[in-house]
């Protein structure tokens, strides 16, 4: 009885501990996704943090998750397995860190990439509700914590 009450103790402990993935975050304090893409070209290349409450995860990889702020979304993106996005982790708030990116996309490469990401999540796709050409911020991401609820 005491194994299973110390089993049971131990894996709540477990759970509510914070999920950290890749490598340890370096920047101080995050910084609001309002102001990050508000001002978005004064970062490219620099490393950034942020925080905010995962809405998506890639589901075929665990290779990207998307974290919305007041409004605000930005794409954490990772090579495939260089860290695995807990795919169960929409709801949960994360930190997340690494150099933020800009991508020019034609209409055709959005459609492509809008494509690919409904397959990932078993999402119907429809390309005329697709605007383009756009531009594209995500980072590319090195470290990140999923906090416990």
């Amino acid at each position: 009885m005491k194994i299973a009450f110390a089993l049971l103790v131990t894996m709540t402990a477990l759970s509510a501990a914070e999920v950290k993935l890749g490598k340890p975050l370096t920047v101080k304090e995050p910084m609001p996704l309002a102001t990050l893409l508000a001002h978005a070209d004064d970062y490219v290349g620099k490393t950034v943090q942020v925080r905010g409450k995962i809405t998506e995860v890639c589901q075929m990889m665990g290779c990207w998750m998307e974290l919305t702020d007041a409004g605000k979304r930005v794409r954490i993106k990772v090579e495939d397995g260089d860290i695995v996005f807990p795919k169960d982790s929409a709801g949960k708030v994360a930190l997340a860190e690494g150099k933020l990116t800009k991508k020019e996309l034609t209409r055709e490469q959005a459609v492509a990439q809008a494509k690919e990401e409904a397959e990932e999540n078993g999402r119907k796709f429809d390309p005329a509700k697709v605007k383009g050409p756009m531009t594209l911020y995500q980072i590319d991401g090195t470290g990140a914590v999923i906090e416990s609820n």
